[in-house]
This record gives C-alpha cells, structure tokens and sequence, in this order.
C-alpha cells in the first residue's frame, strides 16, 4: 500500500516537540534508544530542553545505550556526557555492556557472518574496557549471543514507548515502519524526529551548539558525502570507511581492534571493493533492514517541493528547467537507477550535462525496448 505524504505548515522541531509532549502526556514509561549519533543527539537535545522548560517528567524516563564495543572513542565520549546530562535533570540512564550477536561485515567470508561483543571469557580481547556503572548481565539474556540488542530491547522494555530516532528520508524501508500503524507498533514505538531531512538535522546541531562525535568530520574530510554520514560499530555495515581513519591516525587502537578481529586488515587492502559493499542473502537475514532510499521522491523533493533545504551544484542551478522537464517527461517510466542518477547528477553536478543527455535517452530506448518484448 503507498504511502501517502501530507504538507504541514509546522515546521519539524515545533512538531518534535509536539509528538514527544504528547506521548508524555499518556503517563507511559518512556525509552529513549540513545547511541551517539547525530539523530540521536537531536532527539536527546530536545527531549532534555524539555524537560529543563517543565514540559516533560524526567521521571517517566529512562535512555537507553547499547554499547557494541566496537565504538569509536568520541562516541564513548557523547554517551559519557549525555548520561550526566539526562541523570542532572532527574532521568535514568543505562549503559548496557551485553553479550549480543552482531553483523560483522569483516567476517563475512566465514559461515556465521557474526561476532558477539563484551564475550565472556575473552575479556583479555575485548577492544576497551566497559565503563564504570555500566550494566554487564540481564534475566532476558541467557547466553552470549542468544540475541541481537533490537530483540533485547523489544522484550526489556515493552512495558513502555520507545523513543527511536529514525528519519524517513534515510530509506524506504523506515518510511514505511514510520507508517505502519497497527496495535504492536502503535504502543511500542515512535520516532519524533521521522520527518527531518539532513539539513534539518545538521541545522539544529549547528544552532544549539552541539557537540558531535568528531569522527564525522574525519569520514567527511575523507570524502563521505553529507547525506551519507552514519555511524556503526567498527564490524557494521557502515563501519569500514572508520577503520581506514583509525588504522592510520591511532595505533594503539588499531592493535586492539586486530586482536579482537585478525581480519580487521583486509578492510585496507579492500575497503572500496565488492568485498564491504556487496550484500550476501546471509547478512540481509541479519540485518535489521535494508536500506534503499526511494530516489523518485528525492529527486521530486529537490526540484519541486524544497530546493532551499539542499546545496545544489552551481552548474545544477543553471539548469534546474532542464532537470525538471526530464522529470516530468520521464515520470511513470524511470527506473529508480534512473532517479538515483538524476539526483546525484542535481546534487553534485554535471558540468557538461552529459548526465542529463544519457538519462534523456537511456529513459525512453529502456522504455521502448520494454514495451516491445510486452507486445510480442
């Protein structure tokens, strides 16, 4: 079933501060999934002024952080200070340290495709130390990797609401768990900050002053592009490219992190491959979603709906007509490999608008080719 998207003349951070006044205002336990990343840190900042302003009960809430080990140390250190932030005003925090089953990227030329952090018995390998208070051991957790940290917390804390900060424009797949709305992920969960872009998210951290892990800044000092910055474990999907940086900027650390997985090495030797970028059907099993992004709506968003929110190449601007005209003319027969193009061509450029011509013709033969093997 399609998803049907409205207009609002509220603008995101206003509606933020609706939605998490008026889940408060159920008198549910309240859990907000924390792990240092930017969105995360938006949704944490908000919920905190809210409760300095008195418009929340810090009673009604307890933030939670999954620590996978395997984090960076300005990561830790984001965790460290949100925790006696949130603990000044009155709401708990816990650290979690837990024997959970991950996807490891490294591994994946090996059967179980998986590690398992803060292992007991290999406290000697462990890449750091847990920190003081933090939570080792749980009733819900019979053995080391009996589970990963998402069916943990479905079963820890579904006695209350999770406050998740998953955005929409990331992927598909989140659009749509925003917009199921049935009587299990009614009560469970709910995402604030669903509907913020990218801009809108580094807008805030900007305006407030926030601090961030700086590890953003070396992966987009490495050429990350800004709409792909995430963060992970070391082994997750998204961790690789932060390896590279460690590797040459901190030495001790990367010992450590080779200890812990002697196959770490082949993530410089192979980490713009197929070998980390290529998904086997046994990491989809295991991973938690799959992120493709629905590139019509992104391409529609930046032509028509809000071109203010993006920074559009100088060359693009010049030919945002053309663009829009490939879009409407083109519209019900590209494919999303055409859209995928189309945006990043707006996005970071097409000097000599070669992009454009391809797409212009490479639509319409893909079309009439499909159209003619339909006939027959």
């Amino acid at each position: 079933m399609p998803v049907r998207k409205l207009e609002s003349t509220v603008n995101v951070l206003d509606a933020a501060k609706l939605r998490i006044k008026n889940v408060f205002e159920s008198g549910c336990k309240i859990y907000l999934s924390f792990s240092s990343g930017k969105d995360s840190l938006c949704m944490s900042s908000v919920t905190y002024d809210l409760i300095r302003e008195g418009a929340i009960s810090p009673k009604q809430l307890t933030v939670i952080f999954i620590d996978e080990e395997g984090l960076y140390p300005s990561m830790v250190e984001a965790a460290e200070r949100w925790r006696q932030k949130f603990q000044s005003v009155g709401a708990k925090f816990l650290w979690f340290c837990l024997p959970f089953k991950q996807v490891s990227v490294i591994d994946h030329l090996s059967s179980s495709e998986s590690w398992i952090t803060w292992e007991p018995g290999k406290e000697d390998l462990w890449i750091r130390k847990p920190p003081k208070g933090a939570i080792m051991s749980s009733p819900y957790l019979q053995y080391p990797g009996q589970m990963n940290y998402q069916t943990f917390c479905e079963r820890a804390f579904g006695d209350g609401i999770q406050m998740v900060g998953l955005r929409t424009v990331e992927s598909i797949t989140r659009l749509h768990a925003v917009s199921r709305v049935d009587k299990k992920s009614a009560k469970s969960k709910f995402y604030p900050i669903y509907d913020w872009k990218d801009t809108d998210v580094w807008l805030y951290i900007k305006e407030r002053g926030l601090e961030f892990p700086d590890i953003y800044m070396r992966l987009y000092e490495a050429g990350v592009r800004k709409n792909q910055l995430r963060l992970c474990a070391f082994f997750g999907d998204c961790g690789t490219q932060g390896l590279r940086w460690i590797a040459e900027t901190d030495y001790d650390l990367w010992q450590r992190i080779e200890k812990r997985e002697p196959n770490a090495y082949l993530v410089l030797l192979y980490w713009d491959s197929e070998m980390f970028r290529r998904s086997s059907n046994k990491r989809r099993e295991l991973e938690a979603e799959e992120e493709v992004k629905d590139y019509c709506a992104l391409c529609k968003d930046i032509l028509f709906l809000h071109p203010e929110r993006y920074t559009i190449a100088a060359d693009t601007k010049k030919r945002l007509g053309n663009w829009r005209g490939l879009f409407i003319k083109t519209y019900g027969i590209a494919t999303q490999a055409h859209y995928k193009r189309m945006y990043e061509g707006i996005l970071y450029g097409d000097p000599k608008a070669r992009i454009l011509r391809i797409l212009w013709s490479e639509i319409y033969q893909n079309f009439n080719t499909s159209s003619k093997g339909a006939s027959k």
